[in-house]
């Protein structure tokens, strides 16, 4: 990570973080596979919120 520079570094740390929520929120809303491991009663919740 040497050719990536300190502000450069930190701006792709936020790009991640931000993909990842996302994706974790698609998840849920589509009942993928993060979802499915869920216990019943959160899947219940989280499905009536989405």
């Amino acid at each position: 990570m040497k050719w990536i520079s300190k502000k450069n570094k930190n701006s792709l740390i936020v790009l991640i973080i931000i993909i990842l929520f996302i994706a974790g929120l698609l998840d849920i809303k589509y009942e993928g596979l993060f979802f499915q491991l869920l216990p019943k009663s959160i899947q219940s919740y989280l499905a009536n919120i989405f």
